[in-house]
């Protein structure tokens, strides 16, 4: 994320592969299910009482802008081999770090005894990490640093295994350890151990989940712009680095989630594992998930955008060489959905021919198309937008899904431009994928997803 102009703020717990599935001592065969708070819910420690929809959205613009250029520049490191990048250039080198640009938290536990940290979860990241005692320059965060030395559970991983092996970038430390260093586009940098722990999850049905021997890593000395509210992070990506990818036949090789709408601030997300990951009804709609460079993201190949029956073809960026890659990533950590300029455009005037509401300018100045919809709130037409996937997977967005308030009584598009088609990155966002529950098959390689009252989960 070398040309961010973003502030990287973020503290993480990284969950790295292991040569062997660690024991979960609970019954695999059932699954399990942990809440997930959304960062503006009243249970998140940056939830701000003052906020209104349109400050919100006004924020989610900027994290969404953040977390494009992170994709870009994470895929655009993924083909340059980490040989030729040194160790000591924070500038230089590859990582799965994400900057403050994420949307849901998890409560996890880690060590024995238990300590609970608040962590992000990302579909975007595989690693994970936390601060640790003792922690050299490291910038304070609010909750107290994990003190491996507290734990009896606690191993450091030595350098030279297949482990250590599989981080993007690794050293031999002076007890033959194996070190990480991660760096950030603003020239933060974090340095630590590999090693192994057991960590925990609350599931709510009530029963404690323990997965001993995760690694993870241990940082012991950090500097940057780090914020103080976060603690942890939990990577959800499709990489062997990934909780999901360790957890594997444990949990089917399964995860989902349930989000409901932002404007549910009571309401309370699932994130599934196993046989909770399960969509049942005649309504599930599945489409193949892409394999794609970094294996950390989850590609899609969008064919058409279709408003009211009018249909847009969705063009391959350069990196697509053939059809059968994908152009879009669906992601739980990007609030709004990023589309390239052709298409967007084409999209947008057929969005206008369908609603016969007056235009007015975005008040924010993100939106190209917005809507006064004073005094029509209840009568107002819009058009239903569907997003027809590979396979004949069509999913449909009703307004909540492709509209956000960005002022009173004005509703925008809630799409915005990933550049030219060329070299955009097109993401399919958090709001497009609310009140829709969404299965991640890693061993079936497929996507399933079917229309759901989050909010009622």
């Amino acid at each position: 994320m070398a040309h961010s102009p973003y502030n990287f703020s973020i503290s993480m717990f990284i969950v790295l592969v292991v040569t062997h599935l660690p024991i979960l001592v609970w019954c695999s065969s059932s699954g399990f299910s942990i809440e997930l708070i959304h960062r503006d819910s009243p249970k998140s420690p940056l939830y701000d009482p003052d906020s209104t929809p349109s400050t919100r959205i006004r924020a989610a613009v900027e994290r969404s802008r953040s977390r494009a250029i992170y994709f870009r520049d994470a895929i655009h490191r993924a083909r340059v081999s980490s040989s030729v990048l040194p160790m000591d250039d924070a500038n230089n080198f590859y990582s799965e770090i994400t900057p403050n640009t994420f949307e849901y938290l998890m409560s996890f536990y880690l060590g024995t005894p238990a300590k609970k940290v608040l962590a992000i979860a990302d579909t975007g990241s595989d690693l994970i990490w936390v601060q640790c005692d003792p922690c050299k320059e490291c910038y304070t965060q609010s909750a107290p640093l994990f003190d491996p030395q507290s734990s009896s559970t606690y191993k450091i991983i030595p350098c030279n295994t297949d482990s250590c092996s599989l981080l993007p970038q690794s050293s031999c430390g002076t007890s033959s350890q194996c070190d990480y260093q991660y760096g950030y586009g603003d020239k933060s940098i974090v340095e630590g151990y590999l090693s192994t722990e057991t960590i925990g999850f609350d599931s709510n049905g009530g029963r404690p989940i323990q997965i001993p021997t995760i690694l993870f890593g241990c940082t012991h000395q950090s500097n940057g712009t780090f914020d103080k509210n976060d603690a942890g992070l939990v990577g959800l990506g499709g990489g062997k680095l990934s909780l999901i990818r360790q957890l594997g036949s444990t949990i089917d090789n399964k995860f989902s989630y349930c989000l409901p709408s932002s404007t549910e601030t009571s309401a309370t997300s699932q994130l599934n594992f196993g046989s909770n990951a399960v969509i049942s009804g005649s309504n599930a709609i599945t489409t193949p998930l892409i394999s794609g460079s970094p294996d950390t993201f989850y590609f899609l190949s969008l064919e058409h955008i279709s408003v009211a029956g009018k249909t847009v073809t969705v063009g391959k960026p350069m990196q697509a060489k053939d059809s059968a890659q994908g152009n879009i990533i669906i992601d739980s950590g990007t609030t709004l959905t990023l589309i390239d300029d052709n298409t967007l455009q084409s999209v947008e005037s057929n969005v206008k021919s369908s609603i016969n509401l007056p235009q007015v300018k975005d008040p924010n100045g993100v939106f190209n198309l917005c809507f006064d919809v004073s005094g029509t709130a209840t009568s107002a037409q819009f058009p239903e937008i569907t997003f027809q996937f590979s396979g004949g997977a069509s999913m449909v967005l009703q307004q909540p899904n492709a509209f956000v308030e960005a002022g009173q009584n004005i509703l925008c598009l809630a799409m915005i431009s990933s550049g030219a088609t060329a070299d955009s990155i097109n993401i399919f966002g958090n709001i497009a994928q609310q009140n829709f529950h969404i299965v991640y098959d890693l061993a079936a390689m497929q996507l399933a997803f079917a229309p759901t009252n989050c909010g009622t989960q």
